[in-house]
């Protein structure tokens, strides 16, 4: 197999949210295989910050500054990139949140903003940058899942709500648009070694124990783990693979973990 199918040369990909953590990976992933990056923030520094990043590892990146979930700043945005940067061929709909909050604790307003960003988000830019993929009769996106798009876990009721309904957009929108030669697809990262995980990686503490033992391949998953899945699903090889949640989780999800003897 040619190595050309993983090319992604000449593509112009938008990435949200990849200011930082697995989104930054990915957009790195996707660079390094040839691609222009174009990501987004609501916060100009830390798009700043960012691109700054990108350039230590050669990597130019392009950014913008706009919300998601507005719609009308989203249409006018993807209008500007299509301009200044080029026609978008591949949209990863990275920009998400969590609210770890019990379900008889959580406020309507807290769902409703999680749904916003995971969900509706995700709609918005794909139905934005879809529009020009259609009349090019070309494109891929990405969309986020995770693990909480097949399992339920306590205090995240709007999360697993919300990426359950990104994995049944993801299998609606590939319906959609297969005839158009858009391709769409989503990951389902398990648990990651990140900043934001770093406190409880500790030897010792529950969860970090629990996630080591849960996990059959017996570790967190580095951020890097995602490029491949990414790169795949951005390219010439996965051309007829469409309506797909690529589980990127070490194994979790294909075992119902350890017995208590183990």
């Amino acid at each position: 197999m040619s190595l050309s199918l993983f090319d992604l040369t000449g593509k112009r990909a938008l990435i949200t949210g990849a200011t930082h953590g697995l989104g930054m990976s990915i957009a790195t992933g996707l660079a390094k295989a040839g691609a222009q990056i174009i990501i987004n923030d609501i916060d100009q520094q830390k798009l700043d910050s960012a691109i700054e990043e990108y350039a230590k590892n050669d990597i130019k990146a392009y950014g913008y500054v706009f919300d998601v979930t507005d719609e009308a700043a989203v249409s006018a945005n993807i209008e500007k990139m299509e301009q200044e940067v080029g026609p978008i061929d591949i949209l990863v709909n990275n920009a998400g949140i969590i609210k770890r909050i019990p379900v008889l604790e959580m406020e309507v307003s807290d769902w409703e903003q999680v749904l916003k960003i995971d969900l509706t988000g995700p709609f918005i830019m794909s139905k934005q940058v879809g529009k020009h993929m259609v009349k090019r009769n070309s494109g891929k996106i990405i969309n986020m899942c995770s693990m909480m798009s097949e399992v339920g876990r306590e205090t995240v009721s709007a999360y697993a709500a919300a990426k359950g309904g990104l994995k049944m957009l993801t299998k609606n929108l590939a319906t959609e648009w297969a005839k158009f030669n858009i391709q769409v697809n989503g990951i389902g990262p398990g648990y990651f070694a990140t900043t934001q995980t770093a406190p409880i990686r500790v030897d010792g503490h529950p969860f970090n124990d629990f996630i080591i033992s849960r996990t059959p391949a017996a570790r967190w998953g580095d951020p890097e783990d995602l490029q491949g899945a990414a790169i795949f699903l951005s390219s010439k090889a996965s051309d007829f693979v469409s309506g797909h949640i690529l589980y990127v989780d070490g194994g979790i999800l294909a075992t119902l973990g350890k017995a208590a003897n183990e």
